[in-house]
């Protein structure tokens, strides 16, 4: 009896080491099957994203996300031309201005490599004013962008116009326009942007100019309300002899 038993335990104990490893193969193998599945999901999801990425790319902006190949063009504000000053019969005093312009400063970026042309965006910061001879509370300001060979020919120019509305309250503003489509062309591979200058300056007239390079200015507070009574601030000019210092531009190539 014990015999039979024991052969009976040893043919389930065999039955049971047979079903494990069956068992155990089947639970891999459909293991297995699901990952291969959701592999094939993934894939076919990311195929779908990087054409939905493809598509959506097609509008985008011309100007590369791409670092230079080399230095940015060199840019700055024309002294001459830095500050818009509207005198009424040219007199130079407070109770004669208009409306008044200041470029502050500049910031730009570029990108280029090999033989392709260099790409610019250009930010240019205004402070804008409101005098007591200005008609009206809206004013046009007219301003240009030149690159040129550097420090030789203009290559190119073109003018853009700076639209401000100021508030019954308000007599002066601060005010970022943004250009975008500056685009050099580069005659070979060696030619980078240390060889171009961008100027930017107001649309001025001969007296403005004149007016400018004089080194003459206004404070800031003669364009406020408060201080057109005290009218105590006439335009001034440096020392005899001293050259005016032209205002930096901010620039930030990248």
């Amino acid at each position: 009896m014990r015999r039979l038993l024991f052969a009976l335990f040893a043919l389930l104990g065999i039955g049971l080491m047979v079903a494990v490893p069956t068992s155990k193969s089947y639970a891999q193998a459909r293991s297995q099957q699901e990952d291969d599945e959701r592999r094939k999901a993934e894939d076919e999801a990311d195929k779908k994203k990087k054409q939905k990425e493809k598509e959506w790319s097609l509008g985008q902006a011309p100007l590369p996300k791409i670092n230079a190949a080399g230095p940015c063009p060199f840019v700055r504000v024309l002294y001459d031309a830095g500050r818009y000053v509207e005198l009424k019969a040219n007199k130079e005093s407070v109770e004669a201005v208009g409306y008044t312009g200041e470029i502050e400063g500049i910031r730009t970026s570029c990108s280029y490599k090999g033989s392709e042309p260099i790409k610019m965006k250009i930010a240019v910061g205004f402070a804008l004013g409101r005098g007591a001879q200005a008609a009206g509370r809206s004013k046009d300001y007219r301003y240009w962008v030149a690159v040129t060979l550097r420090n030789r020919t203009v290559l190119a120019k073109e003018y853009f116009t700076l639209h401000a509305d100021f508030k019954p309250d308000e007599d002066r503003m601060l005010v970022v326009d943004n250009v975008d489509g500056v685009v050099i062309p580069r005659a070979t591979a060696t030619v980078n942007g240390s060889n171009f200058e961008v100027l930017v300056g107001f649309d001025v007239t001969p007296e403005m100019a004149a007016f400018n390079r004089d080194g003459k200015r206004f404070r800031m507070n003669a364009f406020s309300s408060t201080a057109k009574a005290a009218a105590a601030a006439p335009p001034t000019a440096p020392p005899a002899g001293a050259p005016a210092a032209a205002p930096a531009a901010d620039t930030a190539p990248k």
